[in-house]
């Protein structure tokens, strides 16, 4: 099944469409009520239960209609960081597929999993970081059981505003020192020579998985300051850094990619030297200690599903295509040996769900 890349007749291309996509929140495919971001996937008009709407004529058990046009409807939740990707994979699947609808709504990593996924609410949840064990257990009091699969790879970028021309480049410790609960307040109390200005801080809300990754991986046992501008959309961290000069935000680098004339992003030195994020630091180890794996989970509940199922492997084909992970979102996409690892992962949950 091949993907679309070209610019559509009104010369919308994309990038700019997904740039688009992130600033709502949400994305409904083939017939869905567009939802906005953290409502959760429910915006098809389903109960949520099952994935499926129940009323196209389908007994519900495989979201088919006994022929071989597959229907039914997908609902997705988690990761923002994530959102993009999914995003442009569920738009070539819904052209091949229009009687499937997909709803696909940025809650944050960890909103979706508590709030949707592992009570039973979705078929899938987006993460920017493995699920946490306490989310594992709530999960298995709801009698839900999932299969993690890799994504693609993130480099999570640091930006400053255009106008900013003192911290282009930061140790993984003045980093902290802006971010961590004790934070800095001033410019100049990272760096004498910096602005004795207020920082002015835009970054991911507590239940991104982003969050959870930058506190891990940058403050560690310091925390994470509550002085800031928490959002899940990261086109609002981006708009907010664009418009502040002594500004200041983290995402993913997607949004990154996608802005790149509205923003700076900052290079990181973790010891040997500062790195700027890129596609390529970011697949050659270098760019440390931001680059991250991203995931999506389905439920082996909705694997059971003959629409969902040909959704996941489609999902997983295209981790490859670097035409569409690289080139439209701006991830680093997965080597053919760890999609085939993970396609073979997928086919023995498959296997199981459908047995």
């Amino acid at each position: 099944m091949a993907s679309r890349h070209d610019a559509d007749a009104n010369g919308i291309t994309r990038r700019k469409s997904l740039a688009a996509l992130a600033g709502a929140g949400a994305l409904a495919l083939a017939g869905c009520t567009e939802t906005e971001g953290g409502d959760g996937g429910s915006g098809d008009g389903s109960d949520g239960s099952d994935g499926s709407d129940g009323s196209d004529g389908s007994d519900g058990s495989d979201g088919s209609d006994g022929s071989d046009t597959l229907s039914g409807s997908i609902n997705i939740a988690g990761s923002s960081t994530v959102f993009p990707l999914m995003s442009a994979v569920a738009e070539d699947f819904a052209e091949d597929n229009p009687e499937v609808s997909i709803d696909i709504s940025s809650t944050g990593s960890g909103g979706g999993f508590a709030n949707f996924f592992c009570v039973g609410e979705t078929d899938f949840n987006n993460a920017s970081r493995p699920i946490k064990e306490e989310e594992q257990e709530l999960c298995e009091e709801n009698g839900v059981e999932w299969v993690e699969l890799i994504a693609a790879t993130d480099a999570l970028t640091v930006v400053i505003n255009n106008e900013n021309d003192w911290a282009t480049e930061m140790t993984v410790d003045e980093l902290s020192q802006i971010w961590q609960s004790d934070a800095a307040e001033m410019w100049s109390d990272v760096r004498d020579e910096w602005p004795d200005e207020e920082i002015e801080r835009f970054g991911a809300a507590d239940t991104s998985g982003t969050y959870d990754y930058f506190i891990e991986n940058v403050m560690g046992e310091d925390g994470h300051t509550d002085d800031y501008q928490a959002t899940e959309q990261d086109n609002t961290i981006a708009a907010g850094v664009e418009g502040t000069r002594y500004g200041i935000g983290y995402f993913g680098f997607a949004y990154w990619f996608q802005n790149q004339d509205q923003i700076t992003p900052v290079a990181i030195d973790n010891g040997d030297g500062p790195v700027k994020p890129s596609l390529e630091t970011a697949s050659s180890g270098e760019y440390q200690p931001l680059s991250r794996p991203l995931f999506t989970y389905p439920s082996m509940e909705a694997l059971g599903k003959e629409h969902v199922a040909e959704f996941a492997r489609y999902f997983v084909s295209q981790t490859t295509n670097e035409e569409l992970v690289a080139g439209d979102v701006g991830y680093v996409p997965a080597t053919e040996e760890t999609q085939e690892e993970q396609m073979q992962k997928l086919e023995d949950a498959i296997e199981q769900a459908q047995g």
